[in-house]
């Protein structure tokens, strides 16, 4: 299988950003855990990052027909973009949706994700081991 891995606002901090939530594994880290589990199972992965609401629809948009599924992190827009959860629903590659920390124990806004319902499954509070969780349950 072909991944396609989209990171939203602020996951390129990793590492760096709020280390108590969300560890001190960077972006990169991250990166390589995910290319390396992916190949020890035959499968690629691409990674996308932007901060830009836009550039995720591009991306989840230009993702029809070239791969087989996505693992997407929202980051904050999980909790108010339709028009991520609209582009999800308008291609014809699933996904899985990842949190690194338990949205439901942190603050009430983030206890809901309108995107969520545009993907298969929801995976929250595993750190980044979310992350290949998210590509097995594709697989």
């Amino acid at each position: 299988m072909r991944f396609l891995i989209i990171n939203g606002p602020n996951l390129n901090l990793l590492g760096r950003r709020e280390p108590e939530i969300y560890g001190s594994a960077t972006y990169d880290d991250l990166c390589r855990m995910v290319t390396t589990w992916a190949a020890s199972r035959g499968h690629s992965a691409d990674f996308f990052q932007s901060n830009h609401e836009g550039a995720i629809i591009d991306a989840i948009q230009q993702s029809d027909g070239k791969y087989d599924g996505i693992v997407i992190n929202p980051g904050a827009y999980a909790h108010y973009s339709f028009a991520i959860h609209d582009a999800l629903r308008a291609v014809s590659v699933p996904a899985v949706e990842v949190h690194i920390s338990d949205i439901h124990a942190r603050e009430k806004w983030r206890n809901v994700s309108v995107t969520a319902p545009a993907c298969r499954e929801m995976i929250c509070g595993m750190g980044l081991e979310g992350y290949c969780k998210a590509m097995e349950m594709l697989v």
